[in-house]
This record gives C-alpha cells, structure tokens and sequence, in this order.
C-alpha cells in the first residue's frame, strides 16, 4: 500500500548544546571495539538489517501465496464421482447371489458431476483472493512496526549510551575534586568534612555509573532482538528530530491510508464478498449422472440418468439466516475499522502535539536551564578556589548540573521516541520490503 507523503513540519532545531556535550562525552567514555565492527551504525542501517532478518515478511508472502493458489483452485468445479455397484442381487432362492441368472441383476459403472454455478465458484474464488490482499496489506503493517520497534530500540541504546557517558564525566570531575580536598587537607587548608562529601560524592557517582552501564546492556539487548550480533556495532549520531513525514493539519485524511486501517479495509472487503456468495447460496446447484449397467449374457445392458437437486424448503431458517449473519459480519467489521480510525487519529493528534511541546521545552534547556546551570558550577567552583566557598557548595552545584543535563537528555529521548512513533507510521519506502521467498512447486 502506497502512504500519502505530506510536506514536514518544518521548525528550527533544538537543544544543539546537550546534543555537542553528548557526542564529546560518547567519544571519551565509549570502550574501543574491534576494528571489525568499527563502522558506526545508523539508524537507517539498522532498520533494514530488522526488515532483512524479519520472518513475519516472508510468512506473510507465503500467506498471500497460498491463498492465490486456493482462489485458482475454488473456481474449479467440484471433482467428478465415480459410481460402480452390482443391483437387484437374488439372496434365497436356487439363484441366490447369483450374479448371471437373474433379467434385474446387474453390473453397474456411472459418473456423477455437481454443476456448481459460475457465479457462486468466481465468489468463492474471490474470497481467497481478498484473503491474499489481507495478508499483503498485513505484511505492509509488519515492515511499519519492525521499523518503528528497531528505531526506538536504536534510540533507546543511542540516549542509554549518551547518559552513561554524562554521569561517567561527572564522576571523573567528583575524583579529581576528591583528590583536590584530600590534598588540601594534608596541606592544612581544608577540612575532613570536605573529604567526606568529596567521597560521598564519588561513592553516589560510581553507583549512578553502574546503574547507567545497567541501561546500556539492556537497551543492547533489546536491539540485538531486531538486528543480531549487529547491535554490537557503535552507533553514529541520530537523525534529526526536528521534521515528520506527517501533516498536522490532514491527519484525517493520512491516517485514512494507515496500514492498519487499510487491513480492516481489507476485513471489510472479504466479509462483503462471504455476504455476496452466502446470497448465491440461495440458488442451489444441479448434480447430473450418467450410469450403464450390465445384465446376463440372456438380457440387454441398459444405460441410466438422471439429475438432482437440493430442496431449499426452509430458506427462511437456513439460507436467509446466513445471509443476514454474514451482512452483519460486514457492519460489525466497519464500524470497528471506523471505531479504529478514530481512536489512531486521537491518538496520532496527542502525539504531534506533545511532540511539538517537548521541542518547545527542549529549545529552552538549551537556552536558558543548561547553561544556568553550567554557570554556576563554574561561579561556585570559582569561589572555592578563591577561598570564598565550601567543597559541599560545589559538590551541590555540581549535582543540580548533572540533573539539568540527565532532565535534558531525558526530555530528547522522549522526544526521539515521539518522533520515532510519528515518522514510521507508515513504511518509509517498500523498496526495503525483502523480495518474497522463492518456492517450488510441484507440477503433479
């Protein structure tokens, strides 16, 4: 199913400041790797990696696939019948179970063939191929949400990475300050309190660094189930977040086309077509026979035929009931697909908007909270160092810095997220669908 591309929604970028911190941070605290999985991995990268290594694609091929076969064979008409018997066998008398000596016995061979109607085989055929279209249309929901899980797994260790490598340069910068107070206590110019809070400070900072390497193994973890050994690889910077592929003020009409929506389009189209066929059935098929029997050498063969068919006595109780069973499959199933797309379109409508508002708080961490806070660790550190504040002054602004930058990062990763939701609504392009699987059939 092809999506509707609508022109982005287009707004300055946010919160460069954190963003340059983190990548600085990244390539400081990062451990090396081997030289083979040196290659940073995006995020692009690492969805077709998802798609390629998917089974949920192929299987629904093979769906698909099946059902065309059954379309082409449900137009056929029903394999003919085969009949041989023996009638009018004596069983008492001198001639019993004689098959030669009685003019009624004899030896029969005949062929029977329901006459299907063409319109209720060309329905049945029907119905397998809205089937092969539900699969197909399955299949496009499939590859949207292998995208949208791989890239919010890939954001998820990207940010995971990112705060670790924060919370790592704090406690580097609480270890040197700890070595700074222990020296000037030695020299006589500072106090064993200062010591204390110097090595409190690095004992909570080695445990938020456990706590961030924790984050990191598992948002590994979560990735390697999309894209394997792959999620071993570095990762390069993220995408913008900046622009979705979605146009705030047409979402009825986008999400209209959304590939879930399009599956109960597909739902509706095979409830309709099992309503058509069951009101075919109301018109029952004829059954014809051809039949030649063979009697004593005394007697002629004879030949025999005949036609037969179905008494539809009670449609009021059997064939209407089905008919007004399946219609009602066919309401039911529209307005739960008009019930979805309500629903999706809400839902679609709370996401931009929180979307847009995070953007809006993100712009002011960069502007004003980061920096704010940045300088006044510099101020109080200033102090210190000029004898006019305490080492607790400074291990405390440095603390409220690490919050500002952690609340900061945080706020990015639940945006990333957003968009992440909002820019794979729909798969990206079908070219990064893999080909169907190749399959032999047997001609016997």
């Amino acid at each position: 199913m092809a999506s509707r591309r609508c022109a982005p929604v287009r707004e300055r970028a946010v919160f460069p400041f954190i963003a340059r911190f983190a990548l600085a941070a990244s390539a400081v605290v990062l451990a090396p790797v081997p030289a083979a999985a040196q290659t940073p991995l995006t995020l692009a990268q690492a969805q077709r990696i998802a798609l390629a290594q998917s089974r949920q694609l192929p299987a629904r091929d093979l769906a698909a696939m099946a059902a065309r076969d059954m379309a082409i064979a449900a137009s056929q008409l029903p394999d003919p019948v085969l009949k041989a018997g023996v009638d009018n066998v004596p069983v008492n008398g001198s001639d019993r179970f004689r098959l030669n000596a009685e003019s009624m016995t004899m030896r029969r061979v005949g062929i029977m063939q329901e006459l299907t109607r063409g319109e209720k085989r060309r329905l049945r055929a029907e119905r397998f191929e809205r089937e092969g279209d539900l699969a197909l249309a399955e299949k496009t929901v499939a590859v949207a949400t292998i995208e949208r899980a791989s890239a919010l797994a890939w954001l998820d260790r990207y940010y995971a990475e990112t705060m670790a490598s924060v919370v790592t340069l704090q406690q580097e910068q609480a270890q040197r300050e700890l070595a700074a107070a222990e020296a000037a206590f030695r020299a006589g110019r500072g106090s064993q309190a200062d010591v204390l809070s110097a090595r409190a400070a690095v004992a909570q900072f080695a445990d938020r660094v456990d706590d961030a390497g924790r984050r990191v193994r598992s948002a590994k973890i979560a990735l390697a189930r999309w894209i394997g050994d792959s999620a071993n690889q570095p990762l390069a910077d993220r995408p913008p977040i900046d622009t979705i592929r979605l146009d705030a003020d047409s979402l009825d009409t986008q999400l209209a086309h959304h590939p879930e929506i399009a599956v109960l389009n597909r739902q509706v189209d095979a409830a309709a077509t099992e309503a058509k066929l069951a009101e075919a059935n109301k018109k029952a098929d004829w059954t014809v026979e051809v039949g030649y029997a063979q009697r004593a050498p005394a007697y002629s063969n004879m030949i025999s035929f005949g036609v037969s068919l179905p008494l539809q006595w009670d449609q009021k109780n059997r064939q209407n009931r089905e008919l007004a069973a399946k219609l009602a499959t066919v309401e039911k199933t529209r307005a739960e697909r008009d019930e979805t797309l309500r629903a999706h379109t809400a839902e679609t409508r709370v996401m931009v908007a929180e979307w847009q508002a995070n953007r809006e708080r993100l712009a002011r961490y960069s502007r004003e909270l980061v920096p704010l806070a940045q300088g006044r660790s510099q101020a109080v550190v200033a102090a210190y160092r000029g004898g006019k504040a305490s080492l607790s002054e400074v291990l405390a602004a440095r603390r409220v810095e690490l919050e500002v930058r952690l609340s900061g990062l945080q706020l990015e990763a639940e945006t990333a997220r957003l968009w992440a939701q909002l820019n794979f609504l729909f798969p990206t392009s079908q070219s990064t669908v893999p080909a169907p699987p190749s399959v032999t059939r047997s001609t016997k």
